[in-house]
């Protein structure tokens, strides 16, 4: 096992994704943007006074610099209302997929089809390329393109977390402080399916992000704890810039498709208050050893401490 220690490694984050360096071409005015409440609270007088004189022009800009569907923004302003509840926020979701699995929009169209021309853009490259986990053999660990701090860091703890606050309080979703995230493939030449299995992550989102293909549904069955004997599993629709929200130790899989190309964007949310008891992997107490980066999640004690007292 091993936890985590600040991390000596250089992110280069490619700025047509990243929410710090927006550049605003008809103003010539590089932006940040979080949220709504924070592009408001920095911006608005500033492009006012460069010409930016109307609600209506404004609201514009915000529309075309956010790549969040506004279904998914709706939630995370619920979630981080002074009123935010489970029932709540259940009601503004689209549908509960199974049982606590969650399907709702996450991305614009736009930017997904561009997320995955760059990903195809760097698979075409001669980097060096790391496989994304033991089970897929197509895909790109996020962070070797430097999208961690710039986009999946500020997924997780600006937009994800409110939402997992409140619908996976058991299982450490107000303590999700580490990730790892990645895209895969599924082509009729490559990868068509992925076998039943759980996921080292207390949450997990999966999101579609295209491009055109026919079936590939999901499909969850119970808990791992659970014998596949004793279970009945759940198809589940999988639509392009929609996510589905799950524990990551909820039995799940992918039906092979059976045309065409489609790119998943998963990130695997970790708590190191709850993996530090007991792993997820091999369901015994971790023993730690030093790690770089997020290294599977696990922290020191002092890490757990502090933590704690967030």
């Amino acid at each position: 096992m091993q936890h985590d220690k600040d991390s000596k490694t250089t992110f280069y984050t490619c700025s047509c994704f990243s929410t710090d360096n927006i550049f605003l071409e008809e103003f010539k005015l590089h932006v940040r943007f979080l949220s709504e409440h924070q592009f408001r609270s920095d911006y608005q007088a500033v492009l006012r006074n460069l010409g930016c004189s109307t609600d209506a022009e404004f609201n514009d800009i915000l529309k075309k610099e956010s790549y969040m569907a506004p279904e998914f923004k709706q939630m995370v302003d619920y979630c981080r209302s002074d009123e935010a509840s489970k029932e709540g926020l259940l009601s503004l979701m689209q549908t509960e997929a199974a049982t606590r699995v969650f399907r709702f929009p996450v991305f614009k169209k736009i930017f997904c089809d561009e997320l995955i021309e760059e990903m195809e853009h760097f698979e075409q490259s001669r980097s060096p390329k790391g496989r994304p986990n033991t089970m897929n053999n197509y895909g790109i660990l996020l962070n070797e393109l430097g999208f961690d701090e710039g986009f999946i860091i500020p997924l997780r703890e600006q937009y994800l977390q409110p939402l997992t606050s409140l619908l996976y309080h058991d299982c450490g979703g107000c303590y999700l402080d580490s990730h790892k995230a990645f895209m895969v493939k599924y082509d009729m030449h490559e990868d068509l399916d992925l076998s039943y299995h759980y996921d080292n992550a207390e949450v997990t989102l999966n999101v579609s992000l295209g491009k055109e293909f026919t079936e590939g549904n999901l499909y969850f069955g119970d808990m791992r704890q659970v014998p596949l004997s004793e279970t009945a599993c759940t198809e589940v629709e999988h639509k392009v810039t929609e996510g589905i929200l799950h524990r990551g130790q909820h039995m799940h899989g992918a039906l092979p498709i059976s045309s065409g190309q489609r790119w998943n964007l998963i990130v695997w949310m970790r708590a190191s208050q709850e993996r530090n008891k007991l792993c997820p992997m091999c369901n015994k107490r971790p023993t730690l050893v030093e790690g770089e980066g997020f290294a599977d999640g696990f922290t020191s004690d002092l890490g757990m401490s502090l933590l704690q007292n967030v």
